[in-house]
């Protein structure tokens, strides 16, 4: 933990505005350095001007492969293309927008003006849901979207991330296919790839759709806005200097709700924030010290909900208890929605990483429903959103979206925004916050204690652990407690994990490399209490550590 963590941001925290913009155009990044070659995480290609990982050069070419490659699927329809605030992602919209159109692609940006320009997350993943409803999967017409942002990155970080017909993350054959492309523009040189100019000379003229008003309009598809307004209930919504501050205020207006939109608005270098554990600007509403930031807000309202830039997360803050912990609002929507979506197919499948808390299953059990448990990556759960087959897919990292109130696919991607009225819902309708309805779940099946924690790794270690099979594996007891299940691939649809999990009665870890850095996650919990979790948190370090010796 920084010393500095949860303090407010000082002059020397701050990024260099200019110079990072004019690191964009003007440094060229070297495709023989991995570094500064196009990318796709779980959350498409993030990085910044000033190292030469995210440069107008990868936007051009990143813009082409996709052009290429909706082409090559049939894909004719409209792209929906938005942008949060972070300072890279207006020029990187402004030179997709140019190449798309170059390439004959109908593309439609952002309407309005002031803080309607920044689109979140869900508002695309909305959109594009909202023109293919009802088309064949083979329809020439089907629209898919571009969603320039890093999420919660430092305001330093720029991000780009596709979403095909299904309006959620692009798969990993799809992300593969436009990041080979990508590099060998990059490695040919992108002077040559067509542009046109912003008035739609040299290619297709750029649309206009309004995110916002569609976005805005249909939430009472998904939320019961007229028990939150009859209610009373006070909220306080903070966009974290994020692309959601003109939709809450529109959400205010709109459905008449005692909301007050908080924070000075945007800012691209984030003063106002206060740091996250390691000293950095972030926006991440699931974390304590970045939090602090609406600590002064607590009292004043029933609920305060925070989100990151795109807002496809979500900071839950009671009045009774603080910001909750993403596991146990993740557990609270889980159990509610359950109990009051009767239009939901019974056969509906819940769905969870399996890395968040196993409270989930318990409570996911108890509704005699099926869970669906995947790897990390909110992509794993697109396929039952966009069919039906699933109602809820959640990740502990605060990130999350659900049905319409009909059991139709409301947004396909994370949506903080829907997550954050959600809980407005809960408190109008039990009149019961959040954490006090997480305490009702604890007293029925168990009080979780849960933990993260990086340990150092080398290359070959995090290989070692991403190649383990459970047979690799011979313990057969962690903590004091027998070993029920070793598990490598996730028993929900049977993808790689890309590490382990071991699972007791009363508790389990699971371990994976971190895509970015020379660590390895260690996730841990124990329903047996803080002690118990730390003797697994030892048992987990010991296993790992033996299994890729």
């Amino acid at each position: 933990m920084h010393e500095r963590a949860g303090q407010r941001a000082q002059d020397d925290d701050l990024i260099d505005l200019d110079g990072l913009l004019r690191a964009f155009v003007e440094i060229v990044p070297d495709p023989s350095d991995a570094g500064q070659r196009v990318s796709f995480g779980t959350s498409g290609h993030r990085g910044t001007s000033v190292n030469g990982s995210f440069n107008e050069a990868h936007i051009v070419a990143i813009s082409r492969a996709i052009a290429e490659y909706r082409a090559s699927r049939g894909i004719a329809g409209p792209l929906f293309i938005g942008a949060d605030t972070h300072a890279l992602s207006a020029p990187a919209e402004h030179t997709a927008r140019e190449v798309l159109s170059a390439a004959g692609v109908r593309v439609l940006a952002k309407a309005g003006s002031g803080d309607e320009v920044f689109v979140p997350t869900p508002a695309v993943s909305h959109a594009i849901l909202a023109h293919n409803r009802n088309r064949a999967p083979d329809d020439p017409d089907r629209a898919d979207g571009i969603v320039v942002t890093p999420s919660h990155n430092p305001p330093g970080d720029g991000g780009f991330k596709y979403n095909p017909p299904h309006g959620g993350p692009a798969d990993t054959d799809a992300t593969g296919w436009i990041a080979a492309r990508a590099n060998e523009l990059l490695a040919s040189g992108v002077r040559e790839v067509p542009r046109a100019s912003e008035d739609g000379i040299g290619g297709e003229p750029v649309g206009r759709y309004d995110f916002l008003g569609n976005y805005v309009e249909a939430l009472g598809e998904a939320i019961d806005l007229a028990a939150i307004r009859e209610a009373g209930v006070r909220i306080g919504a903070h966009p974290l200097g994020g692309s959601s501050v003109a939709y809450w205020a529109a959400i205010r207006d709109r459905h008449e709700l005692d909301l007050t939109v908080l924070g000075p608005g945007v800012d691209p270098r984030w003063a106002f924030m206060h740091l996250d554990w390691d000293g950095r600007i972030r926006m991440d509403p699931s974390s304590r010290q970045v939090m602090q930031t609406v600590a002064a807000y607590r009292d004043d309202f029933d609920l305060v909900i925070g989100n990151d830039a795109d807002a496809d997360r979500h900071g839950i803050v009671t009045r009774d208890a603080g910001l909750m912990n993403p596991n146990h609002f993740l557990a609270v929507a889980v159990d509610y929605l359950l109990s009051h979506r009767p239009d939901w197919p019974a056969e509906a499948r819940v769905g969870k990483t399996l890395v968040s808390s196993a409270i989930i299953d318990r409570v996911v059990a108890w509704h005699r429903r099926s869970l669906l448990e995947v790897p990390v990556g909110f992509k794993w759960f697109v396929p039952g959103l966009s069919d039906g087959g699933v109602v809820f897919g959640g990740e502990e990292s605060a990130g999350a979206s659900f049905q319409r109130l009909d059991g139709s696919a409301w947004s396909t991607d994370k949506d903080g925004i829907l997550l954050g009225l959600l809980a407005a819902e809960i408190q109008a309708v039990t009149g019961q916050s959040p954490s006090e309805r997480y305490r009702v779940l604890t007293k029925r099946f168990g009080a979780p204690a849960y933990a993260r924690t990086d340990a150092p790794a080398t290359p070959d270690q995090k290989a070692a652990l991403a190649a383990l099979t459970p047979e690799a594996v011979t313990d057969t007891e962690v903590a004091g407690e027998r070993v029920t299940a070793i598990l490598t691939e996730a028993p929900g649809n049977g993808a790689p994990i890309g590490g382990l999990k071991v699972q007791t009665k009363n508790a389990w870890f699971a371990a994976r490399p971190s895509g970015t850095e020379d660590v390895l996650k260690i996730y841990a919990e124990s329903f047996r209490g803080e002690d118990h979790l730390a003797e697994v948190q030892a048992a987990a370090r010991a296993l790992v550590a033996r299994a890729t010796a």
